[in-house]
């Protein structure tokens, strides 16, 4: 053996250089990321569906899509469920399709590859179903909310907690610097989904924990299955969550589950192809007394 300044090699090796990673590699290595890539595009075949079906120019505004689709409880109520995952394929503006899938875009390039597409696809989905949870608890009912943000606040959390449970403190803090400023601005600019955030935010921090317990030895030999599993208790509790505290229209039909053999070809349908026109037909809600006001970004108009 031939001791070198990283310690004792095997002659053999002595004469190689050694690599040294540092920055964001160190948490994805070089891994692919194809979840991310599909999510995002997949949000932006959904966007150009919303221009089509909407009054003009590169705004979805007046879009079916928006009105049939985005998470509003008083449709959940109706048996409409699926709107709890497709709401977070939707934006209302090129702007605020930009702004998500930029952020998720950077992130998904250094969380994905580190962690596997399973785990990151369950923390996304974990998230964006605790936003849409979050969004109906805090905006009541009545409120229509889309975005991608709440599965992105999760994946900003989990990469948080992660880069810190790894040691890579340096990564986490620009993180959470990122991460905080975008809070801020949660409280601070009216019309902006507090509980879409929030939600979505908590979901991913929890996922991350469990990602770093399985990491540390703490979940046992079984740390697989466990993180899974709780990844979708996590994501089940919060789409039971959501329909239960769901209120119906007025006079409306309240049974959540009446829907489910169309919602499933829905959800599936805009997850593949990002058809959600097929369901332009369907009035929006609410049709009762009172008006659906708007969440986007997720930021309401």
């Amino acid at each position: 053996m031939t001791p070198t300044p990283v310690g004792m090699r095997c002659p053999e090796c002595s004469g190689e250089k050694t690599r040294i990673v540092s920055g964001p590699a160190a948490i994805s290595g070089a891994g692919d990321w194809p979840a991310t890539k599909v999510l995002i595009g997949i949000c932006v075949a959904v966007y150009l569906l919303e221009i089509l079906t909407g009054t003009g120019g590169l705004g979805a505004g007046g879009s079916a899509v928006l009105a049939n689709f985005g998470v509003l409880g008083a449709g959940v109520a109706e048996g409409e469920w699926y709107r709890l995952i497709t709401g977070g394929f939707l934006h209302l503006s090129i702007f605020h399709l930009a702004f998500n899938m930029v952020a998720l875009f950077f992130l998904g390039r250094i969380l994905e590859p580190s962690i596997g597409t399973v785990r990151f696809l369950g923390i996304y989905f974990a998230s964006l179903l605790a936003g849409s949870f979050g969004a109906i608890l805090l905006s009541g009912s009545f409120v229509n909310t889309v975005g991608a943000s709440g599965a992105v606040f999760g994946i900003f959390g989990a990469t948080f907690v992660i880069a810190r449970g790894r040691g890579l403190d340096h990564i986490a803090s620009q993180i959470g610097l990122i991460l905080g400023i975008n809070l801020l601005l949660t409280f601070t600019i009216s019309g902006i989904s507090i509980g879409g955030h929030i939600g979505g935010l908590v979901g991913g921090l929890a996922c991350g924990a469990l990602v770093v317990a399985g990491e540390k030895g703490r979940l046992g030999r079984s740390a697989g299955p466990i993180e899974y599993s709780a990844m979708a208790a996590i994501a089940i509790g919060s789409f039971i969550g959501a329909i239960a505290i769901s209120e119906p229209v007025p006079g409306g039909f309240s049974d959540a589950l009446a829907g489910f053999p169309y919602g499933i070809t829905i959800a599936a349908t805009m997850a593949l192809a990002g058809l959600g026109g097929l369901n332009k037909g369907r009035r929006p809600y609410p049709v009762g007394h009172r008006k659906a006001r708007w969440h986007f970004s997720n930021s309401r108009k």
